[in-house]
């Protein structure tokens, strides 16, 4: 758990210890005491493992240069709160400037340290200059937002010796906090804040829609009162230009509250300042919803929030309903004759049966198809990609014509597999060489919106929209490369006429991937992607929206993948298509099993 970092100064035992529930820890150059087993070295010991808290130890008198360079890196990977012993291996002056929250830089191995003397003087002339060196990783901003990054990583840092006390210092430490990928994945956890859509609601429920809004927070220093401080400062930059909070403006914990934690009876009381004192019933309602979400994404334990306000009352509450959380009905995908057909998700059966209506009861060959949210109605592209159709999942619809029509070369020129959001509107990409489109079809009809893509590089080849309907991931071809991008989309409307429809910001969330091939989501601010890194072999992870690789497994090894189906609620099984094994589906905690050895295409709605 201590400093990953390769050659330059060597770690020097005792630097910092760590506390746990049954013993000491010693950070640098030694083990970690686990609650039973053998000892091992820190930087090995799991994530998991809540029991170890690491605390750093202060400078020790005279300590060489290198010694207070090794001591402050190794202070930035501890469990301090405001890294106050950091602190204490700088200036004065520097330790009341230096600014640790406002980014972490993740590196591949953790900084190499080396003195350059070139830089900064010799170590008898009072002044010395050491590099910090490794390879970026990512970044972490003052939003507690993740972003992907490479390239070097380069930055001095000076020292200086006290004339007076003949101390070693730093006065010019790096900006912000810098530490290994293995540091910064057992200091920090990713977690969901939530947001509501600022215009969009869930069909014809009129409810605003939640969106996610993945941040890292220090998972062992109060990450519940971090958590609750995120959420009350708004939404991350990426995703603010479309999502609300309930909170009014300057809504802050009211002052002298330090500390939230949930009482025996899971119930979290949240003091606010007088900010919140004035919101209505409704307002306030949302409020304690966002809160809880967000929590729970944290303490899934926790079963209500209490909101009061800054003379103590209380301003409202809000309690979950447990088991309330909805799945889709049916597993959907195609039989061999290119029929849509559905199954029963919660069921152990394999019984599969056709969809009402022309998609599954007509003789029109599909090759791809998309079920609305709802379940109501279902979008199916023509088995020569030609052609989208439209219709209801009730016995007796008819076909109808086609909704778009793509003018490509051949099949994997024209269109995507259908997707759809949670207003009820449906995407699609055309990927006719001559004339690459993003489509969008509001409720399913009407005259097509070609889709805004003002940054995007290359051409789509899959589109699947969030539930949300305001995150959209696309899989894009540029050059032999295949990358999984995900878009902020925003909408103008206009009276009268067709909305502006733009998807902005594409990201890469797959940044260690070089061909994507499929791709679904897989829970609020998840996705699950078929791929393979450069020169290596087809697998199935999980990734997160911001390109942060979440904790847990992968799914197990499955061969020959063309697509994979999931949905947001994480408590229904994957489905893939294979070719080799046809149609298979992965319960939790079991291997892949079979459903339909000729089927293909298999999606939930969405």
């Amino acid at each position: 758990m201590g400093v990953d970092r390769e050659g330059g100064v060597r770690r020097r035992p005792g630097r910092a210890v760590a506390y746990g529930a049954c013993g000491v820890v010693l950070l640098a150059g030694c083990a970690s005491m686990p609650d039973s087993g053998d000892l091992r070295d820190v930087e090995s010991t799991p994530r998991q493992d809540t029991q170890v808290r690491v605390f750093a130890m202060p400078p020790r008198d005279d300590a060489a240069p290198g010694e207070i360079v090794q001591g402050f890196l190794e202070a930035l990977t501890s469990d301090d709160p405001n890294y106050d012993t950091a602190r204490k291996y700088l200036t004065a002056a520097a330790a009341q400037k230096w600014r640790p929250e406002r980014s972490t830089t993740v590196l591949a191995d953790g900084p190499s340290t080396q003195p350059d003397p070139k830089a900064g003087g010799r170590e008898d002339s009072g002044n010395l200059t050491y590099t910090l060196v490794g390879s970026r990783v990512a970044t972490v901003d003052v939003q507690q937002a993740y972003s992907p990054d490479h390239g070097p990583y380069n930055r001095n840092v000076h020292l200086t010796r006290d004339p007076k006390s003949g101390q070693w210092r730093i006065d010019a430490p790096p900006e912000g906090v810098v530490m290994g990928k293995s540091d910064f994945q057992r200091n920090y956890t990713s977690v969901n804040k939530y947001y509501l859509a600022s215009d969009t609601s869930a069909g014809t429920t009129g409810q605003p829609v939640t969106v996610a809004d993945p941040v890292f927070v220090r998972e062992r220093v109060d990450p519940m009162t971090q958590l609750v401080r995120s959420l009350l400062k708004g939404p991350t930059s990426w995703l603010g230009p479309v999502v609300r909070s309930s909170f009014p403006t300057g809504t802050e914990l009211k002052k002298g509250v330090d500390s939230l934690a949930p009482d025996d009876q899971n119930k979290l009381t949240v003091p606010l300042n007088a900010r919140a004192s004035r919101v209505g019933t409704a307002k306030c309602t949302e409020m304690a919803t966002q809160m809880l979400l967000t929590l729970q994404d944290l303490t899934p334990t926790l079963d209500a929030v209490e909101l009061q306000g800054a003379n103590g009352k209380r301003l409202c509450d809000f309690t979950r309903e447990r088991g309330s959380a909805k799945g889709p009905e049916y597993l959907y995908f195609l039989d061999d004759k290119h029929r849509l057909v559905r199954m029963a998700d919660a069921s152990s059966s394999t019984s599969v049966v056709p969809v009402p209506g022309a998609l599954g009861e007509g003789d029109k060959p599909l090759r791809s198809v998309a079920v609305s949210r709802d379940e109501h109605d279902a979008a199916g592209v023509s088995y020569d990609g030609k052609s989208l159709y439209v219709t209801s999942l009730a016995s007796g619809g008819s076909l109808g014509d086609p909704v778009v029509h793509s003018q490509g070369a051949t099949s994997d020129d024209r269109l995507t597999t259908p997707s759809w959001d949670a207003r009820g509107d449906l995407w699609v990409a055309d990927r006719d060489r001559r004339d690459p489109r993003l489509l969008l079809l509001e409720q399913g009809g009407g005259r097509p919106v070609e889709v805004r893509t003002p940054a995007l590089s290359g051409r789509i080849k899959d589109v699947r929209v969030a539930a949300d309907g305001v995150r959209i991931a696309l899989i894009v071809e540029q050059g032999d490369k295949q990358s999984l991008l995900v878009g902020r989309i925003e909408r103008e409307e206009k009276s009268g006429e067709q909305p502006v429809v733009s998807v902005l910001e594409l990201r890469s969330a797959t940044p260690g991937l070089e061909q994507v091939t499929a791709m679904s989501w897989s829970g609020d601010s998840r996705l699950v992607v078929v791929g393979r890194e450069q020169d290596g072999v087809q697998q199935m992870r999980f990734v997160q929206v911001d390109g942060s690789t979440p904790e847990g497994p992968a799914p197990a090894a499955l061969t020959g993948v063309k697509a994979v189906a999931a949905s947001e609620n994480d408590r229904v099984p994957l489905a893939a298509y294979s070719e080799d094994d046809g149609i298979v589906r992965l319960p939790s905690g079991a291997q892949w099993q079979k459903i339909a050895k000729e089927g293909s295409a298999p999606v939930y709605p969405g």
